[in-house]
């Protein structure tokens, strides 16, 4: 009979006896945490206490080697540190890319390829090591000034970290200044709410017998007049301390991208004259069925050999930068 029972109901006992186990499995586990988050908070009980009594316990050497007290000022585990660390190291790419050169190299590199309709050549490997390449190159003189003014006196110890930084990113900003247009700086600082001042002159007024004390000017006169840069004949980088990366970044971006679809509607003309001459070819002859593109590539490449399409375009993005 019981043999019975445990036939006609055997895939009911295999699930019984599958919860059982596993609920058994989940006690442990629990029993096991439980015990050891008792003793940790034991011995972080006990660690407290000890370093409450002995404050010199905590060396100085410790507290200094940590990251994110020298970002923020404020000491974190090890945990913290590889998190910040491994997000910085995430981010630093797509950062390195917006902030060079790259973006604009890379655009017209597309351009070009899409204007000679040939598809994946070159691939794109090609082009994004070529475009790292010349980002290097027109981007050298920074890298340089940075290396010599943050990174070198920060690994000799002569500057802090947050201080490295600064003279860091004071170097990206004074390129992206000199290849950001005016009326994108001032668009990003109107949707900001900010502005920036010119200086006024010092100048140095009498001192009045009579009166007592001097009258406090009014508040924009102490920054001096307000400028709008798409009137000045003045620089951006005559206001690099009045401007922040939140807006110099974005519009740095937006002028790249501006200047390379510029570029890239220029390098479509002679290919484009290339096809409306070929389709008008091909369409008196009457061959309708012939797809025009394959009569034109040939052309296109023997145009841009024949010209040395590779230097020009190489030269021609090369001096577009101002460094």
């Amino acid at each position: 009979m019981f043999k019975k029972a445990i036939k006609d109901n055997g895939r009911l006992f295999l699930r019984f006896f599958v919860s059982l186990v596993v609920t058994c499995i989940l006690m442990s586990v629990l029993s096991f945490t439980v015990s050891a988050l008792s003793a940790s908070e034991t011995g972080s009980a006990t660690e407290t206490e000890i370093l409450a009594e002995n404050p010199d316990a905590i060396t100085g050497e410790n507290i200094d080697s940590s990251v994110m007290k020298e970002l923020i000022g404020i000491d974190g585990s090890q945990t913290l540190e590889i998190v910040l660390l491994i997000t910085i190291l995430s981010i630093a790419p797509s950062i390195l890319v917006m902030v060079t050169s790259f973006t604009r190299i890379i655009i017209v590199f597309s351009f070009l390829r899409n204007a000679m309709q040939t598809q994946s050549i070159p691939p794109n490997s090609v082009l994004t090591g070529l475009s790292l390449f010349l980002t290097v190159f027109i981007m050298w003189p920074t890298f340089t000034d940075i290396a010599e003014n943050a990174y070198t006196p920060y690994s000799n110890g002569e500057i802090e970290l947050s201080e490295m930084a600064d003279r860091a990113s004071d170097s990206l900003k004074t390129f992206m200044l000199k290849n950001t247009t005016k009326s994108n700086m001032q668009f990003f600082l109107d949707l900001s709410g900010k502005s920036v001042y010119e200086e006024k002159p010092s100048e140095e007024q009498p001192a009045e017998e009579d009166s007592a004390f001097t009258p406090i000017e009014p508040l924009p006169d102490l920054f001096g007049e307000k400028v709008d840069l798409n009137e000045t004949t003045e620089e951006l980088t005559d206001f690099t301390d009045q401007l922040g990366l939140e807006t110099v970044i974005p519009a740095f971006i937006v002028s790249e991208l501006t200047r390379a679809f510029q570029m890239g509607f220029l390098l479509f003309i002679p290919f484009l004259v290339i096809d409306i001459v070929i389709s008008s070819t091909l369409m008196a002859m009457g061959m309708m069925m012939l797809p025009p593109s394959m009569i034109s590539l040939p052309f296109k490449v023997m145009l841009f050999v024949l010209v040395d399409g590779w230097q020009l375009l190489v030269g021609t993005i090369v001096s577009s930068f101002n460094v």
